[in-house]
């Protein structure tokens, strides 16, 4: 079943792919099925123009989830082994119910209402996906928010990298588009990467923030590349912070 799991995120999501072939082989296991877990939920609101459909499958990973928690249920891909970590690894069934919640923004074409929901956004999406790859690969309650912190830089670095793709949606991404705005959002997640760094994850669910750094930094510097889909680092770059990572543990 991780098998199946490792090729949809290989196919939908190359760079946490790319990311937990660096991680020991027993840690791939977790991290191929949340990292599926998220794919799927991700593209759902986009798997249909129309809003009740959108909300329909949603829903039906809300209760796929609550499903498998109590016991296996009808075989899937990607429920099964998630059912079978939920109720191994203990994950919060209230966390991965906001991650898949979080996504109805994603159905309508309403900004976010301030700054404080696009953080949220950016919380119960990449903040409950680092904690639950964290808490999986055994890390403690008392640091979830230190995950989460990590999670919310890595989730804006990918959310700035899609605004254009966004906004060619119907979508409006960012409370303030303006330049000072956005490298503004830049730093703090920097200093929510700062945060995380100082506290000792597992390296392994980290290796999926490889590129959130030099991201960041870029979009602190150069804020207008976000608007013109410039967000975008060296493959040299790119190999070369996932190996330092990998090697050190240093994000």
């Amino acid at each position: 079943m991780s098998d199946a799991c490792a090729a949809l995120v290989e196919r939908a999501d190359p760079d946490r792919f790319t990311a937990t072939m660096a991680a020991p082989p027993d840690a791939r296991g977790p991290l191929w099925v949340l990292y599926a877990f998220n794919v799927e939920v991700a593209r759902a609101p986009w798997a249909s123009k129309e809003p009740m459909i959108a909300e329909m499958r949603l829903q039906w990973w809300r209760d796929a989830v609550e499903a498998e928690a109590a016991g296996p249920a009808t075989p899937h891909e990607v429920m099964s082994p998630l059912g079978k970590l939920i109720r191994t690894r203990a994950l919060p069934l209230a966390v991965l119910d906001t991650m898949i919640a979080a996504r109805r923004w994603d159905i309508y074409r309403d900004a976010h209402e301030d700054a404080a929901a696009l953080a949220a956004y950016l919380d119960d999406t990449g903040g409950s996906l680092m904690w639950l790859a964290c808490k999986a690969l055994g890390a403690e309650p008392a640091q979830e928010a230190a995950a989460r912190s990590a999670g919310w830089a890595l989730a804006l670095a990918n959310y700035l990298r899609a605004v254009p793709q966004l906004e060619d949606l119907g979508r409006i991404p960012l409370v303030d588009g303006r330049a000072e705005a956005v490298a503004a959002l830049a730093r703090d997640g920097l200093a929510r990467l700062d945060l995380a760094r100082r506290a000792r994850l597992p390296r392994a669910a980290l290796l999926s923030a490889h590129l959130t750094r030099p991201l960041l930094t870029l979009a602190a510097r150069e804020p207008g590349r976000v608007a013109e889909g410039a967000l975008i680092l060296p493959e040299f770059t790119r190999r070369r912070r996932l190996l330092s990572q990998a090697l050190t543990g240093r994000f």
